[in-house]
């Protein structure tokens, strides 16, 4: 899909994520051992030839802004096209953080404008999938769709997400923004749209004009009897992390080989910063049952169903169970995780026990020692 470009949010529902997005952003947030939550995104968006791609921040990107660099690992370090990095600023000459994604599209105008692709992808970064942006396309095109919007099923177990009805065509109908979870099963949305490029400017500047700030609500719901949206379930494992529960579960579901199939040996394949490291070392005291292992680990203890990043050491006589453990965490002698999530450079010290539950995670800040 060589005529689009694509603008990426790059922070939603950061206080939901509450101590995992302290000291970075949401696209930032380390998911699956070695990755990055933008790299889907990312990746999706390479993988389907779109390369003028526009990120837009909010507050603690320091971490994203290492993560990406120049976008050399996309192959997005180029003289034309390539990756755009904008401050978190409602406009070029206000020092005050966009209210809302209007606001914030609005303060980019002029970049949208100067392309000269027809088509935009507009997206969170938090989303889990892959996702093949040619065949979204087609159908875009076949629907005669003014905006198509990916979605898939799910439970919407955290508020602000998009219930969509939709008719046998495939034609939303009805749009609702969930209040309170729900354990009841149904198509949501995935915060990924299909404009064309002139439609976007156009909604957005109006909106804009009105005060209006909420994207959802106010471009979509507020439209929907006058704009032609199409739905576009994503083929595949698809997830939204949005929260801990969320990014706990989502991070846990990669364990089945299934889900891990469908995100990482589909067509498209998922980059991210390249890091040189040794192999993990395990030792003669080493248990390892269901888990995933990025390099550079040094395990002498017990790992079940677990994520280890790289760099993670596991000592003698400790356990790490149900849990996820970024990268350079240490778990010495003795002490036992379960149902915990440590950030990065966390110590759990000798003879610890840290336990939590399926639903509630106990979750260990950056840099603690414990």
């Amino acid at each position: 899909m060589n005529n689009a470009m694509s603008i990426i949010f790059a922070s939603d529902n950061e206080s939901k994520l509450n101590e995992l997005t302290l000291h970075r952003t949401t696209a930032s947030l380390p998911f699956g051992g070695r990755y990055r939550c933008i790299d889907f995104a990312l990746s999706n968006l390479v993988n389907s030839s779109i390369t003028t791609i526009g990120i837009i921040t909010r507050n603690n990107y320091s971490s994203l802004m290492d993560h990406i660099r120049m976008g050399r690992d996309w192959d997005l370090n180029r003289k034309n096209s390539g990756i755009v990095v904008f401050p978190p600023y409602a406009s070029n000459t206000s020092t005050n953080v966009f209210k809302g994604k209007i606001e914030a599209l609005y303060g980019i105008l002029d970049y949208i404008e100067s392309s000269d692709d027809e088509y935009v992808v507009v997206t969170n970064s938090n989303i889990i999938a892959s996702i093949d942006f040619d065949d979204v396309y087609e159908s875009h095109v076949a629907s005669g769709a003014d905006i198509t919007m990916l979605t898939y099923n799910a439970q919407p177990t955290t508020s602000r997400r998009v219930i969509v009805e939709s008719d046998l065509s495939g034609r939303v109908r009805g749009m609702k923004i969930t209040r309170n979870a729900s354990e009841d099963e149904c198509e949501l949305g995935l915060f990924c749209y299909l404009f064309n490029r002139k439609q976007l400017i156009q909604l957005v500047s109006d909106s804009y004009e009105r005060g209006k700030i909420d994207f959802e609500r106010d471009i979509l719901q507020s439209n929907i009897d006058i704009l032609n949206i199409h739905a576009y379930k994503v083929k595949g494992h698809a997830a939204l992390v949005d929260d801990i529960k969320s990014y706990y579960r989502e991070s846990m579901a990669i364990l089945d080989t299934d889900v891990r199939n469908s995100l990482f040996d589909s067509a498209g394949k998922v980059f991210t910063k390249v890091k040189d490291s040794v192999p993990t070392r395990y030792y003669s005291g080493a248990t390892v049952v269901n888990s995933l292992i990025a390099d550079g680990c040094k395990i002498n203890g017990r790992v079940e169903n677990s994520i280890l990043f790289r760099g993670v050491v596991v000592e003698e006589g400790a356990e790490v169970v149900n849990s996820i453990v970024m990268e350079s965490g240490k778990i010495m002698k003795g002490s036992t995780l379960n149902f915990a999530i440590t950030d990065k450079n966390v110590t759990v010290t000798e003879d610890k026990s840290l336990s939590g539950s399926d639903a509630y995670p106990v979750v260990v800040v950056k840099n603690k020692t414990v």
